[in-house]
């Protein structure tokens, strides 16, 4: 391996030559207390930045290991370095001047959710750690500016390495904070299905953001407190107790006018089966890890889904046991939403009356009595919420604003008044016996089938060039195929949705034979994750992707939204 005075005399040979030389860079290099990779140049100055590597021993970045004992806290640990490095690198980033991209120095970027990326990752057993970043190689037009280059690789990345990946230089007192956190929280998660409970909401929470672009915490909002008929203790490893509302298991309605904080809750429930940092108001908003958001999706692809569940007896004849559309309707797509969310081991059903169908949702009285049910092949979500639970173990979350037909349903209503929630149970039950469901109750629906067996694709063989494109939250470009992920509302970053389209490349050349199961190919995928980490998926590259790691459900929902899936 070459050191980093060879690099020094190759920038200076190179220096005002045309740009395409700094390809000369492209390797490992031995610096002071790490070893830099070059992993990909840029073609020019106005392409994407080029690809660094930074190694630290385990011995020379110190990090004493109970800071990431469990893998909570190894990925909080890493969380936190990513963090501390962008910090950093935004004080130097852009000094270069210069053409193009000159002079970027960056990492991913964090939000407030505690993801696993690719941007830093540390071996648990070596304590190493390898973080990934951008350098926008500097040029004048495309002429090298090797001396500017120079300065970035030898003064001011050395700075960033030895402020945010030795520990040495770090508060240790904060970073002990980190990994007390997230263990707290994974206690939390652990303990909920234990407790008979879906999710857990701390007193003194903030719910609400500070505007639709900024996920902060709202100043001056409202702090959460439960309502004392909901009212749950925990003893927490390191915070000690913890008083907040716990959400058993079931079907739990929240009700209010509009404006008072029911989609609030639900949104702060639905980004509960993350961590969140501190200081964001919502780190004991702990949700089952499984949650599934359901909302119509009208026009989503829909392949081999059973929905016999909800639909049946098509005028057109078709099997809704093995339903298959281009362009789903805004009941049929819920209708699949529910049955892929049930495949894909969903616990918990988080729904929005806002954001669904309203057929499929529920039928009034009147409405029954002109169309009679053997007229109407939707069965509402009213009628099998109840068995939903009761034969599948399956709870649901719902916001309703209009419909009281849920109130004979639910186990439990809360009320939102004002950001505050009360238990208004006893109450609403009352009410709700002078409106009787019309209708004889339905059996039992069968179990769904889950026996779908994707084949792959031979544009995808093994060796093949093919064009993945990250669109940020709302979705991958694979090909010539655009996977819709806009409504996968639970999908926290775009680097998820990169590593989706990741994970189905991989699946299509590796997993995808037409004996696995669908759920066979996920927990293929999942297995891989858990032994090698996210950069397994690009299969090799010295140049890894920015990548953060979604949850199984979100697989599901990028192969459910893939047309181009063969089954």
């Amino acid at each position: 391996m070459q050191n980093g005075l060879d690099l020094r005399n190759l920038l200076a040979r190179i220096d005002r030559k045309s740009y395409p030389a700094y390809k000369d860079t492209r390797g490992a290099w031995r610096f002071p207390g790490y070893v830099l990779s070059i992993d990909h140049v840029q073609g020019d100055p106005f392409a994407a930045p080029s690809r660094l590597s930074i190694r630290v021993s385990g011995e020379t970045a110190g990090f004493p290991p109970a800071l990431y004992r469990l893998p909570c806290q190894r990925v909080a640990l890493q969380d936190e370095l990513t963090r501390r490095f962008g910090r950093e690198a935004g004080k130097v980033s852009f000094q270069a001047g210069g053409s193009g991209h000159s002079g970027l120095v960056g990492v991913s970027r964090c939000g407030q959710e505690v993801l696993e990326r690719t941007a830093c990752t540390l071996n648990p057993e070596s304590g190493e750690v390898v973080l990934r970043l951008e350098v926008g190689f500097p040029a004048n037009g495309r002429t090298i500016n090797a001396r500017a280059l120079e300065r970035i690789l030898f003064d001011l990345l050395p700075r960033c390495v030895e402020s945010a990946l030795i520990y040495r230089n770090q508060d240790a007192g904060r970073l002990k904070a980190v990994a007390d956190l997230a263990e707290d929280q994974q206690y939390i998660r652990d303990r909920l299905p234990g407790l008979g409970l879906c999710a857990f909401v701390a007193d003194g929470s903030v719910l609400p953001r500070a505007s639709g672009v900024s996920d902060r915490p709202m100043a001056g909002a409202v702090p959460f407190r439960a309502p004392e008929e909901l009212a749950v203790t925990l003893e927490l490893p390191h915070r000690g107790k913890l008083t907040g509302m716990g959400v058993p298991k079931g079907v739990t309605l929240i009700v209010g006018g509009g404006f008072h904080g029911k989609s609030t809750l639900l949104e702060a429930l639905e980004r509960g089966v993350y961590n969140h940092v501190a200081g964001d108001g919502r780190e004991y908003v702990i949700t089952d890890g499984s949650a599934v958001k359901i909302r119509a999706e009208d026009g989503r692809s829909v392949r081999q889904s059973d929905i016999s569940m909800f639909i049946h007896d098509l005028p057109d004849g078709r099997d809704t046991a093995c339903f298959t559309t281009e362009d789903a309707s805004g009941s049929t797509s819920q209708a699949a939403n529910v049955a892929e969310a049930m495949e894909a081991g969903a616990a918990l059903l988080l729904m929005d009356e806002d954001t669904s169908a309203t057929n499929f949702m529920v039928r009034d009285a009147l409405m029954q009595r002109v169309i009679r049910r053997d007229m109407e092949p939707i069965t509402p979500f009213l009628e099998r919420v109840r068995e939903l639970y009761r034969i599948h173990g399956l709870s649901t979350i719902l916001v309703a604003g209009s419909s009281g037909a849920y109130f004979h349903v639910a186990d439990h209503i809360i009320q939102m008044d004002r950001y505050v929630p009360r238990d208004i149970t006893a109450r609403a039950k009352e009410a709700a016996r002078a409106f009787p469901l019309t209708g004889e109750a339905l059996p039992p629906a069968p179990m769904p089938g889950f026996d779908r067996r994707p084949v792959p694709s031979r544009e995808f063989r093994s060796g093949e060039r093919v064009k993945l494109k990250s669109l940020g939250r709302d979705g991958v470009s694979l090909n010539r195929e655009t996977i819709d992920l806009r409504y996968v509302e639970q999908l926290a970053d775009g680097e998820q949705s990169a590593a989706l389209g990741y994970c189905l490349l991989y699946a299509q050349r590796h997993l995808l034979d037409g004996t696995r199961t669908l759920r066979q190919v996920v927990d293929g995928l999942e297995d891989l994750l858990d032994r090698a980490g996210l950069p397994a998926l690009c299969e090799g590259q010295a140049a890894v992707a920015s990548l953060a790691r979604p949850r199984r459900q979100e697989i599901f929902a990028c192969f459910n939204r893939y047309r181009g899936l063969g089954l």
